[in-house]
């Protein structure tokens, strides 16, 4: 089975970090744990699933300020801070000794979610976001990245106009940056994100991840 190469994490790790990204609505969440419970059946490696922002105590707390709808004064650059301090918390706490044991740890987002909502959506300088990126992430890159491609219309029939989060309440056009953000960066590292189309049954779109993983794996 594949490991987490030294050159990508910084560290001395056996685990394997796979992330999963795209625009709310996308069915990020459903696949997450569709793969969880696959990677668990087949009894190969301990599995860990983990949401960003979020799971730690300390970044669920930072999460709740984030998607908070009273905080509409909240500084685009203070969103940033505030999620990539709440990664750091959920890499050192949680991401790090996972790997180290050698588990798989699927996480709901990472810091391409900073680089599609905070660069392309908030149109903060990308170089800057990036380099918020890498003191957010610790050092860690994951090892595979899948990204559900969903047309933006589409996504917000999913999710409606109830009990929305601050972000999700956004105008249509702040989602559609997000969306052409998350493509770029699928054409920036096609090794490392790879692109699922997400207007397909929830069988399908799970099948061609497993596909995915088992490559990364080593089948």
């Amino acid at each position: 089975m594949a490991t987490v190469a030294k050159s990508r994490t910084g560290c001395d790790v056996s685990g394997l970090l796979i992330t999963f990204e795209g625009i709310d609505g996308a069915g990020k969440s459903v696949q997450a744990e569709a793969l969880r419970q696959w990677l668990e059946a087949a009894k190969q490696r301990a599995v860990l699933l983990l949401r960003d922002p979020g799971t730690s105590p300390i970044a669920e707390q930072i999460r709740r300020i984030l998607l908070d709808r009273t905080n509409g004064a909240m500084s685009p650059w203070t969103e940033l801070l505030l999620y990539e301090a709440a990664r750091a918390q959920l890499v050192e706490e949680c991401i790090k000794p996972a790997l180290a044991l050698g588990k798989v740890v699927i996480c709901d987002r990472f810091y391409d979610s900073a680089t599609a909502y905070q660069g392309y959506g908030r149109q903060l300088d990308l170089a800057a976001v990036m380099q918020a990126n890498r003191i957010g992430a610790c050092g860690l890159v994951p090892d595979l990245t899948i990204l559900l491609d969903l047309d933006v219309e589409v996504a917000l029939q999913r999710k409606g106009r109830l009990a929305l989060d601050r972000l999700e309440q956004e105008e249509r056009a702040f989602h559609e940056r997000v969306r052409q953000g998350y493509l770029a960066l699928a054409r920036a590292e096609p090794d490392r994100v790879k692109v699922v189309q997400g207007d397909r049954a929830v069988g399908t779109i799970a099948a061609e991840i497993r596909q995915l993983v088992t490559a990364v794996l080593g089948g």
